[in-house]
């Protein structure tokens, strides 16, 4: 009789069911509750990893193109300029992107560096630094452009932001010794801060009649295309450090 409720009593506690005897009935209602709220709580984590990947995938990638005149679109109509141009190129080649004009005509790297924190104040998840032309065509001091453009890196990355640094070419009427202490700053800093690095942003307009502007110095609709087209390989891979970031 002993034997038989101790295996009756066995086969309630395995089932977990209410015709265990007092005691092992209750055990078995305690622990399966225990492992009912244990696999709410595993679903809902899931469920919201989930819905926070889904959500994250939906976004467009936000890259602030932060510059000059040159990223500014100067003498040029409105939706010709560098930012739009690049956007579309981007979004043709199957990124979803919104590209941020932080572009201002005139803009040394001081002038950059001053402004930074404000550009920042939406949502950015990459950024393209264009700065030191005008550094280099009033002459002034390549310490204090290499100064100014240490100190944006150093804040982009502290705020996390992945960057793709684009060199700038000193005018040749300076000279050699200015282009030496100049040209370097940029590979330099690149290295330094392990930055993407596009080594001239004018690559392939500089110097072309046909492709700048009457001042020589902007270039036209067309030399923004040829500037685009060279540039967006090196954007892409701007692009797949944010995605890898959010992996």
């Amino acid at each position: 009789m002993q034997t038989d409720t101790t295996c009756a009593a066995s086969a309630a506690l395995r089932r977990g069911g209410d015709d265990a005897p007092s005691g092992y009935g209750a055990r078995g209602r305690i622990l399966n509750a225990a492992r009912l709220r244990t696999l709410w709580i595993t679903l809902a984590a899931a469920l919201w990893f989930i819905a926070l990947g889904a959500s994250a995938q939906a976004e467009a990638v936000r890259i602030l193109a932060f510059g000059d005149s040159l990223t500014a679109g100067y003498g040029l109509a409105q939706g010709e300029g560098f930012v739009p141009a690049l956007e579309r190129e981007l979004r043709a080649r199957g990124h979803d992107v919104t590209v941020i004009d932080g572009g201002v005509s005139g803009d040394t790297t001081a002038g950059g560096l001053a402004r930074l924190d404000w550009s920042l104040g939406e949502r950015v998840d990459a950024a393209i630094v264009e700065l030191g032309a005008n550094d280099a065509l009033r002459g002034l001091p390549p310490e204090a452009a290499r100064a100014n453009l240490d100190a944006i890196l150093e804040k982009l990355a502290d705020r996390g932001i992945p960057v793709l640094l684009a060199g700038m070419r000193s005018p040749p009427n300076l000279g050699p010794e200015y282009r030496a202490a100049f040209e370097p700053i940029y590979p330099e800093l690149a290295e330094k801060h392990g930055t993407l690095l596009y080594p001239f942003f004018l690559d392939g307009v500089a110097a072309d009649a046909s492709l700048n502007q009457a001042d020589g110095i902007h270039p036209t609709a067309e030399g923004v295309q040829v500037i685009v087209d060279r540039i967006a390989p090196f954007v892409e891979d701007l692009i797949g450090r944010v995605q890898a970031r959010a992996q």
